[in-house]
């Protein structure tokens, strides 16, 4: 009998073929009492081949939360092992794994709708669908979802497969690492706010975030893959200053940041700005970067704790409190980081740095723009808004 050794072949994971990460942790960061759920994930990357360095994204495949799903079933009195395709090339799937792990559900666009209305007599929703009216449609899509369109305009004249056609692929979730692969080898972490709110009469959840908080315990696998982020990273001199600026979430990349700068005794200085509601409940990673101060792996840390007292007090005040400083930091070569909320705080913290600059530098506001603007050029000035 003739002995074959089958040639194996490597398998290259990517974002089209993502790796099953194992979850060796996954824990609330926030106290008792916290308005806040964030959640501090660590990922397995044991036998992936996958390798990051600080500033990068992970990508992950969500599922849909199987609630939402069973009220789509339920209000369109489908059955859950019904066939649907799900690609152009014919692959098929039950219509419930369908819904849960393939299709965006929780997101409308103005083409879907359009679509849908050829679906159903409702003169409401032709009426909407039309491009006198793209204002209103603009403003029913905010917010809303796939059940709120069922439930809004039937009776629908559409079989299971004729609504999943007009869907759109789950698109992946890119999260900011919150880990160095040098600190942590064959490891990625992640720091994920879930997002809960109410809108139009019901409860709403991140599909990601929700997942992460609710349904993914310890021993559970994730598919995941590496996005490279080429315009945030760390300078090239280990003897360069940083100064990074992350409430919130905008923590994760920092957290990277400061460990590998740590592991590889960088001999730069490092300055943390960090903000959140409350000091007692909302202090992420509170002992580390404490540890790090101690230890001299972080040089400054100014923290903004905003339900703390009377006056809300924001990172970017803190900026301010200690602009002499923060501009002789610049002045000297430093490259200003800030991670987070693109609505707000990205736009506040950008302000506050030309008013630094501005009044620290002695300029016009307008010379103090272009200050900044050349800080940018060279990669000096770095944003990782979302």
């Amino acid at each position: 009998m003739q002995n074959t050794i089958a040639n194996k072949v490597p398998t290259t994971f990517s974002r089209t073929n993502p790796f099953p990460a194992k979850v060796l942790k996954n824990q609330n960061l926030n106290g008792a009492g916290s308005k806040k759920e964030t959640r501090h994930i660590e990922l397995s990357l044991k036998g992936s081949d996958l390798s990051y360095v600080p500033g990068d994204c992970l990508g992950i495949y969500p599922q849909n939360d199987p609630e939402l799903v069973a009220s789509l079933l339920e209000e369109m009195k489908w059955d859950p092992e019904t066939a649907v395709t799900i690609s152009k090339q014919g692959e098929t799937l039950p219509l419930r794994e369908a819904l849960t792990t393939h299709f965006e559900i929780t997101l409308l666009t103005k083409k879907m709708i359009q679509q849908a209305a050829e679906f159903t007599d409702n003169e409401e929703l032709k009426q909407l669908s039309s491009e006198d009216h793209i204002n209103e449609l603009k403003e029913y899509i905010n917010g809303r979802d796939l059940l709120d369109l069922l439930r809004d305009f039937g009776p629908w004249k559409a079989s299971a497969q004729e609504i999943v056609s007009l869907l759109r692929k789950m698109p992946p979730r890119l999260y900011s690492i919150a880990s160095s692969l040098s600190a942590n080898p064959e490891e990625v972490h992640l720091t994920i706010g879930a997002v809960r709110y109410s809108a139009h009469g019901r409860e709403r959840k991140g599909v990601c975030s929700v997942q992460c908080a609710e349904r993914l315990p310890e021993g559970e696998t994730l598919p995941v893959f590496i996005q490279v982020n080429k315009h945030f990273n760390l300078p090239d001199s280990p003897e360069k200053d940083i100064i990074m600026v992350g409430p919130g979430t905008g923590i994760a990349p920092f957290r990277s940041f400061i460990q590998e700068r740590s592991v590889t005794e960088a001999t730069g200085k490092s300055w943390l700005f960090f903000g959140d509601q409350h000091s007692a409940t909302d202090f992420l990673y509170q002992d580390e970067f404490e540890a790090y101060l101690k230890e001299g792996g972080l040089t400054r840390l100014d923290t903004a704790f905003s339900r703390d007292s009377e006056q809300k007090v924001y990172v970017q005040h803190k900026m301010l409190e200690n602009s002499k400083e923060l501009f002789a930091w610049l002045e000297n070569g430093a490259y200003f980081y800030v991670c987070g909320d693109k609505q707000n705080m990205a736009k506040d913290v950008h302000s506050a740095l030309i008013d630094v600059i501005e009044k620290e530098g002695k300029m016009t506001r307008e010379n103090a723009e272009a200050y900044l603007s050349a800080m940018q050029e060279q990669g000096r000035y770095q944003r990782d808004v979302y």
